[in-house]
């Protein structure tokens, strides 16, 4: 600063103001040190400037698997908001192992952040849980819930409700042995569980072969294959994940069961695999990027100071495609 201050032919405290952005600046004072600035190359140091400010201008995000193409989206939304805020992301991938969790929140807050971001492996975890309850900036949770009910901000999704109506759907196809491949111990498996459980039991002789699996497309293809075994085997089947419903299409196609002539099927998320096969299937959809964009505002009012909604439920919508079918009592009575 002082390099650019004899460059300029101002005192250092006039470049100081020009680059805090004060407002008690000429706009010839703004010209002539930003010229210098230019000429110098000179570039802020940010972290003398944190360790001045206390703030670092960076916010962690931790994701449980970067390669699952509903966590990419997600984090370009976060990306997106809080670069217009003036913050930049730290990002880390757990790749979906909850010890790794811990370490990460730690390792960012080592770093110095601002702010978290979190969208953990399991929100059970009793290191992560821990770590939690350690860390001393403000934290955003990204569709998890703690086990004790700590008082985190968090945004969520409505899962319940559109995987109810898209229960209710195959339900009124007269499908009444339905299979459900579902991951776990993440609050979105819970929530499409209770939605899916909740319509059926509203129909006495419905019934629910379930699957649970780690949320991999190979976790999909295997649980797929196990409801197919099943005597007598499910006339449609609900995929609550996308890496879910690409491992049964896949498994599908391998075994020459056809959509919807031989089974019907449902999926969670607008994956390419979902909107390119033939016919379309049908998904209960939610809108990712947006997801990302709402948890990173959420976190930026919390570095303002603000108290003001801590817990932002976002919907979720159920698309029909023509993956689903009516049963043909005829043909399935005996499978």
């Amino acid at each position: 600063m002082r390099d650019v201050a004899r460059r300029a032919g101002v005192g250092p405290s006039s470049v100081s103001r020009v680059l805090s952005g004060h407002p008690d600046v000429s706009e010839r004072m703004r010209e002539v040190v930003m010229n210098a600035v230019e000429e110098l190359h000179y570039r802020p140091d940010l972290l003398a400037r944190g360790l001045r400010s206390g703030r670092t201008g960076t916010v962690g995000f931790v994701v449980a698997d970067i390669s699952n193409p509903m966590v990419a989206q997600t984090v370009t939304g976060a990306e997106r908001r809080l670069r217009e805020a003036g913050y930049s992301m730290l990002l880390t991938n757990s790749e979906g192992m909850a010890e790794q969790d811990s370490g990460r929140i730690e390792l960012l807050e080592q770093r110095g952040v601002d702010g978290l971001l979190l969208l953990l492996s399991d929100e059970d975890d009793a290191g992560t849980v821990a770590a939690l309850r350690a860390a001393r900036c403000p934290i955003v949770l990204l569709d998890r819930e703690l086990p004790d009910g700590e008082g985190i901000a968090r945004v969520t999704f409505d899962h319940r409700g559109s995987m109810a109506a898209a229960t209710r759907s195959l339900l009124d196809l007269g499908h009444r042995r339905i299979g459900l491949l579902v991951g776990g111990p993440r609050r979105p498996s819970r929530e499409r569980r209770a939605g899916v459980e909740e319509a059926l039991a509203a129909v006495p002789d419905a019934e629910l072969s379930v699957f649970e699996g780690g949320l991999t497309v190979a976790e999909g293809e295997a649980g797929a294959e196990r409801l197919l075994e099943a005597e007598p085997r499910p006339t449609a089947v609900i995929a609550a994940g996308n890496v879910f419903c690409e491992g049964a299409l896949l498994t599908f196609n391998r075994l020459g069961v056809r959509i919807p002539t031989d089974v019907s099927l449902i999926g969670c998320d607008q994956s390419s695999a979902a909107a390119l096969h033939e016919p379309p299937i049908s998904v209960v959809r939610r809108d990712m990027r947006e997801f990302g964009l709402r948890a990173a505002e959420l976190l930026i009012s919390q570095l303002k100071g603000s108290e003001e909604a801590r817990d932002v439920v976002l919907p979720t919508e159920f698309v029909e495609g023509r993956s689903c079918a009516p049963v043909d009592l005829k043909t399935s009575s005996g499978r």
